[in-house]
């Protein structure tokens, strides 16, 4: 095996933190190898399926995609959603992901605590949007702001009228977008005082 796969497959794993079995392949380098590579310790394996390197201390960002490569059926949502898009720098301890209701959860292997949001219907569907970097599904901006105001009670208003805040000062998203999901979500009327302040501040 010549070292110019190896040398490529730590300079993809330098950039984007982890990556996953299939991707490594195609790289060239084959399960066996792959396997040495571990054992000399080249590469470390984070989980079933997952690789890193030695030594490669995960920002909050690898944490949330290491949870949602284990959780393909799940979307990153309210707070872990808001730390993916830069509303905020504070890393919550937890990933918070959505699942669709009834969905069966498979035990995963991970190091991060997991906070699991059950939805359902368009509040799950609508609104998704992938992270090309690490192929992070996570719900848009406007979505994640309506999320927060909905689960208000769980996260604080004050974290929601922040990230409301934040995100129009960014241009993140529209008032359009904004009264699209906060319509989805059910959350119009509580939302609409915060809306019209935006619009005539």
């Amino acid at each position: 095996m010549k070292n110019t796969k190896v040398d490529n497959l730590v300079r993809e794993l330098s950039k984007k933190g982890m990556l996953k079995t299939r991707e490594i392949l195609t790289l060239g380098i084959s399960k066996e190898y792959l396997r040495k590579l571990k054992e000399k310790g080249v590469v470390e394996r984070i989980t079933r399926g997952l690789y890193t390197l030695p030594d490669h201390a995960f920002s909050a960002t690898q944490s949330i995609a290491e949870v949602s490569n284990q959780i393909p059926r799940g979307v990153i949502c309210l707070l872990s959603a808001l730390r993916l898009h830069g509303f905020t720098t504070q890393a919550p301890f937890e990933v918070w992901i959505a699942v669709e209701q009834k969905a069966s959860i498979s035990q995963i292997n991970s190091t991060t605590q997991i906070k699991y949001i059950w939805f359902s219907g368009k509040a799950f569907t609508a609104g998704v949007q992938t992270k090309t970097a690490n192929n992070v599904k996570v719900y848009c901006p406007a979505k994640t702001v309506a999320d927060c105001f909905k689960y208000r009670n769980k996260i604080g208003l004050d974290v929601a009228l922040e990230a409301l805040r934040e995100g129009w000062r960014e241009n993140l998203f529209t008032m359009d977008e904004l009264w699209e999901y906060a319509k989805i979500c059910r959350v119009s009327n509580i939302m609409r005082p915060y809306l019209e302040s935006l619009i005539s501040s």
